[in-house]
């Protein structure tokens, strides 16, 4: 299986693209990656690192045994999304750096097209593609930069009164720029890792891409979204973790919210925070007061009353957005 992957010690010729995957209880979907990733690969040369947050099941294992040319992290703590990428970048070597989520399968032609398409485009920093489902159906996958605004129209469902979603900027009818693509696939010109860097360390998972997207973009880059090849991307497999951090709905729900602060107060300043926070209040009260008065649900109407608490306390938590909690 790992016969199209270079060795680790392998430095005859430098490899086309780094694929970074982060992984963290992994082992049923690591293989059908690889091996998708092997029979994409075609002309070009890839060098594969593989960052295992501390899997509680045998992904290292399977790695060792089975794809040994992969380079191995193995952390001994879940270091999150961002910080785990980061952590494997000073191994990268390729003239481009793909990150990719361990439910992400690349199709025979991704590989070929994207490095192709951003040959040609210089000026393109950021790529990532259409993104689709088991079922072929297509997942958002270009997006605009998050407001507290386009965030509270979208969650109130007004958007819908304008005819199109506030936060997506999507378009599969050819090749554009947006602000931002999703991190399952994200590839990433060597130059732009050069210049600025890639995740800030404070985000433990969610939003580190969009605002990598945001530097890139004030550095002069464009994000382009491109969807000539489609992924297949399974979505939620690596937020479904056994125990530890991230045990539960609930728990991903407060580091979302929790790096939407940071984001907001990085970018935004404490006004934005406070913004992002009251219309938050709006929707959570919102959807208490209909799903008891309306549709009789008192367990749905807790539920919102308690995702506006965990808001709160984690507004008091950061400083206001100031520092991270994980």
């Amino acid at each position: 299986m790992s016969g199209s992957f270079p060795p680790p010690d392998s430095m005859a010729a430098s490899p086309d693209v780094s694929v970074i995957i982060v992984s963290y209880n992994s082992e049923h979907l690591l293989r059908r990656t690889l091996a998708a990733l092997q029979a994409g690969c075609g002309q070009l040369r890839l060098q594969v690192v593989v960052v295992d947050n501390a899997s509680l099941d045998r992904s290292v294992e399977l790695l060792k045994r089975d794809f040994p040319n992969a380079e191995l992290i193995e952390n001994t703590i879940n270091l999150g999304f961002g910080r785990a990428n980061n952590q494997a970048i000073s191994r990268a070597r390729g003239r481009y750096v793909l990150l990719l989520n361990p439910d992400a399968f690349v199709a025979p032609d991704t590989l070929p097209k994207t490095i192709s398409f951003m040959d040609r485009h210089p000026g393109s920093g950021v790529l990532g593609v259409k993104l689709v489902d088991e079922n072929g159906r297509v997942q958002p996958s270009a997006f605009r930069f998050p407001t507290p605004w386009n965030i509270f129209l979208n969650a109130s469902r007004f958007d819908r009164l304008i005819g199109r979603s506030a936060l997506a900027n999507q378009d599969d009818g050819g090749s554009h720029p947006c602000d931002w693509v999703r991190g399952c696939f994200y590839l990433i010109r060597r130059e732009v890792i050069d210049t600025i860097g890639l995740f800030d360390p404070r985000y433990f998972l969610y939003y580190e891409e969009v605002d990598h997207c945001r530097s890139l973009r004030e550095a002069g880059w464009e994000v382009t979204y491109c969807p000539g090849t489609a992924v297949t991307h399974i979505g939620g497999e690596s937020a479904k973790l056994d125990g530890g951090i991230l045990d539960g709905s609930q728990q991903i729900s407060a580091l979302h919210a929790e790096s939407e602060l940071l984001y907001f107060r990085k970018h935004h300043g404490v006004t934005g925070v406070l913004m992002s926070v009251f219309l938050t209040t709006l929707v959570d009260l919102g959807r208490a007061l209909k799903r008891l008065t309306v549709l009789h649900d008192a367990h749905q109407s807790r539920a919102a009353l308690g995702h506006l608490r965990m808001v709160l306390n984690l507004l008091v938590e950061t400083g206001m957005g100031s520092r991270p909690v994980h």
